[in-house]
């Protein structure tokens, strides 16, 4: 318990997305280890990273492998886990298997690999997809931490995360996190900055900050939110991407097809408003005119209702595009 107190001090949140407090989510697994002490608990490091544009775990893995495993070790420990997973896309357990057993050697870690893309990042659908069960997301609660893998107490964290627990253990965390800047941007990268630092100041800081009318999505390349380049002074949160797009040369309308077709692509068809609702916005969406108040009424209902986050997630990029940048579609006098 003392590390987690040392965790809850350095103030660290999970760098998945959700930003959901790591000392919390520990302390919570370990109580439920407790309590049921004669079942295993299990720790589960998420390096899916399904969201487009996203490649800061994939930077992690290859520079910092040694610190990864450590952090799972460290994890392990402090709850009482008798096994690790690092759960990795396809791509990079080709690419980092071999890096990563070197220094995994004999502790009881596991890799395994998603087998179903974007959705395979979701906690619950992951460990469906560890247990060899069809890979749906879970209704919760109970939550993974009381009924995770195989039933029992499960810690999930994403790869930075034990990275920086790494960095706590060894008193050299600084309140930062990495970001990736992609797209337009003339300096693609993955970067380190204070959590704090504003969207606005790290395309400053690395020289990102285009000379053309731009606009941003963040978070990540489908589910992101879209800023134009006033509304940039507020720290970047969710998992840390930064998507630039020059205005002039976007096809606004092309892009949020993207979007749709990708979620499209990617839903497990488990609820209705995730499956209809997306097979109706790609319906619409083919139209020449669009009705914009029933695109919004399909999206809305779909963040409200949909059974897990894929389904919610769309609501946000879209909304934030109609919101925030010119979409030229015939009916705009529709557009509030």
């Amino acid at each position: 318990m003392k590390f987690i107190n040392k965790i809850q001090v350095a103030n660290l949140k999970g760098r998945g997305g959700a930003e959901f407090p790591t000392a919390f989510k520990w302390l919570s697994v370990a109580k439920g280890h407790l309590k049921e002490f004669n079942q295993p608990c299990y720790v589960v490091c998420n390096g899916a990273e399904g969201e487009p544009g996203m490649f800061k775990d994939g930077y992690i893995l290859q520079n910092y492998p040694e610190k990864v495993i450590e952090g799972i070790k460290i994890a392990m420990d402090t709850v009482g886990a008798e096994k690790g997973y690092i759960y990795l896309r396809q791509d990079y357990l080709k690419k980092f298997k071999n890096h990563l057993k070197k220094y995994i050697g004999k502790l009881p870690i596991e890799l395994t690999a998603e087998k179903i893309g974007y959705l395979g990042g979701e906690e619950t659908t992951l460990l469906e997809t560890i247990q060899g069960d069809r890979p749906e997301p879970r209704l919760k609660p109970p939550y993974p931490t009381d009924f995770g893998l195989f039933g029992c107490p499960t810690l999930i964290n994403n790869v930075e995360t034990f990275y920086q627990i790494s960095q706590i253990q060894h008193n050299e965390y600084k309140n930062t996190r990495f970001f990736c800047i992609s797209g337009d941007a003339p300096k693609k990268g993955v970067y380190e900055f204070p959590v704090d630092m504003s969207i606005g100041e790290i395309l400053k800081r690395t020289k990102n900050v285009p000379r053309f009318n731009y606009f941003v999505q963040v978070g990540g390349g489908a589910a992101g939110e879209i800023l134009t380049k006033e509304e940039l002074n507020k720290p970047l949160t969710g998992a840390g991407g930064i998507i630039v797009y020059n205005l002039k040369k976007t096809d606004t309308k092309e892009l949020i097809k993207k979007w749709v077709n990708f979620f499209f692509d990617y839903n497990c068809g488990k609820c209705v408003p995730c499956r209809e609702g997306l097979y109706r916005l790609r319906e619409m969406l083919q139209k020449k005119e669009i009705d914009m108040v029933l695109l919004r009424s399909v999206l809305r209902t779909m963040r409200d209702t949909s059974f897990c986050p894929l389904g919610k997630s769309v609501y946000l990029p879209i909304d934030s595009m109609l919101e925030s940048v010119k979409v030229n579609y015939k009916n705009k006098r529709d557009i509030k």
